[in-house]
């Protein structure tokens, strides 16, 4: 069965088809730093490393010291981790995996 996100779209089927070229990671490096500020590259690695220690059973506060995340963020992670379409979940698996 395939996933019906409520985001699709044409423009986003094309961005994820392009991401899914990047053959290693300095093509990402490349493409992330054309694509997004440096904010936002950051902004998204830190969102995976909250995601990772809450999956590890974490305190927000040890969250927090740990990534410098606001308790807000911390807690938005967690929704998507509870009520989400398992984005996070799926990744770390396979990084874990890898």
């Amino acid at each position: 069965m395939a996933y019906d996100s409520k985001f699709k779209s044409t423009e986003l089927d094309e961005l994820f088809d392009g991401i899914l070229t990047l053959e290693d990671r300095e093509d990402c490096y490349r493409f992330f730093e054309d694509i997004c500020t440096v904010n936002e590259i950051h902004a998204i690695a830190q969102r995976l490393q909250v995601a990772k220690l809450l999956y590890q059973k974490k305190t927000y506060s040890e969250i927090e010291k740990k990534t410098k995340a606001s308790t807000a963020t911390i807690s938005r992670i967690n929704k998507c981790i509870a009520y989400g379409a398992d984005g996070y979940k799926r990744v770390l698996e396979r990084l874990k995996d890898k």
